[in-house]
């Protein structure tokens, strides 16, 4: 028996428009921890004893992981301002423009953090942590193509303000970079990591495509879409630091196992926000999922819920695209009615549990500490 934070769901603080209280709870750990996902046995939850020292911030910042690698971020971004360089004057103009537009960079911070947490010394650290910075600028630059999307973390998509084959076309230069600097750093394991993850957002991407105004989607097949399109790269910026500090494939796998629930925690979070967030914080326009037609955990959650009569509501709106005034009001308010923003955020808790679960193998300290405060201020985004 172990003790891990959880979630009482009948009583508390309000989120998402119901009643939560947190509180400790006992909790038996027995989950599988091993799948074989693109013929790699890889760990998506490797749940270990909660670690009874290590308490919930009062208030969720990413402060911890931002100071813990300063020094090493200022390194990354003078690199990527450097590899974003071109003869061609609109590759640097349409990178910069994504680049320089106030992303937290999160997912280089992982990848700097996750090698302190592991003891790496060197600076291979610092191209990794580039690297992936630039694909996942490059996987934005495609969605929003993809997507149609007008805006992008506040400012104008870069397709709005250079059309759709520049975007996909800067995308492709931030890719070959990518994988020059993880050549430069020459370890065939972590290239491996990096490049099946290109591979496998990829294929998370068609999926996601796929499924796209499909009200048959089920969880399974939403969760799916998401390890593969958000989660893939938080698990491998995570797992790359122990490799490169050729620590045991215990450590590895812990590593990856954190990142890849963080990764489902985060977009799980994100699929709330678009129903109820900020749109100067979230960086796109408030709605944006439902006008665009993406079938996310809490449409599934409401459609399944729901009367024939609403079912035929998200048909007309996600599968037809006839989204007419008040439908977007009639889309929360049903979202609120059945549970399904509250309960999202319940799975996105329980996600953020396995990652922080997933760091008790190791001890104790500064970099242990800035991790566990990146998952909770992930999952109280929504406070």
């Amino acid at each position: 028996m172990a003790m891990i934070r959880s979630v009482c769901p009948t009583c508390g603080a309000v989120v998402g428009g119901h009643n939560f209280r947190a509180r400790d709870v006992p909790f038996q750990l027995a989950l599988p921890c091993t799948s074989l996902v693109n013929d790699r046995n890889v760990p998506l939850a490797v749940v270990l004893p909660f670690d009874p020292t290590v308490e919930v911030s009062a208030t969720p910042s990413i402060e911890g992981i931002v100071n813990l690698v300063r020094a090493d971020m200022e390194r990354v971004n003078a690199l990527i301002l450097s590899r974003t360089g071109s003869q061609v004057t609109m590759i640097p103009e349409v990178a910069q423009h994504l680049i320089s537009s106030g992303g937290k960079r999160l997912r280089p911070m992982l990848t700097l953090a996750t090698a302190a947490l592991t003891s790496y010394e060197g600076d291979g650290a610092v191209k990794l942590a580039a690297s992936v910075e630039f694909m996942h600028t490059a996987t934005l630059l495609h969605d929003d193509v993809v997507d149609d999307s007008e805006m992008r973390r506040g400012k104008l998509a870069a397709r709005m303000l250079w059309g759709n084959e520049a975007s996909v076309l800067v995308g492709d230069f931030l890719l070959g970079q990518a994988f020059r600097m993880m050549i430069e750093v020459g370890n065939l394991s972590a290239l491996d990591i990096l490049s099946n993850a290109a591979v496998v957002i990829a294929e998370g991407e068609v999926a996601q495509l796929a499924a796209a105004k499909n009200t048959a989607t089920s969880e399974d097949d939403y969760l799916g879409v998401i390890r593969g399109k958000t989660a893939e790269l938080f698990a491998a910026a995570c797992e790359v630091g122990p490799v490169l500090a050729g620590r045991p494939k215990a450590e590895q796998a812990a590593s990856r196992s954190f990142g890849m629930n963080l990764g489902i925690a985060f977009q799980l979070i994100d699929d709330v926000l678009d129903y109820g967030g900020d749109g100067a914080a979230l960086g796109k326009n408030v709605g944006d999922d439902f006008r665009e037609g993406k079938i996310t955990l809490p449409i599934i959650l409401a459609f399944r819920r729901g009367t024939e009569e609403e079912r035929g509501f998200w048909r007309r709106c996600l599968e037809a695209g006839e989204i007419g005034a008040g439908d977007l009001e009639r889309a929360v308010e049903l979202l609120g009615r059945y549970k399904a923003l509250a309960d999202t955020v319940e799975r996105a808790r329980h996600y953020g549990a396995m990652a922080r679960d997933a760091l008790g193998l190791f001890p104790a300290g500064e970099a242990k500490r800035a991790l566990i405060d990146v998952v909770d201020f992930c999952v109280s985004r929504v406070n």
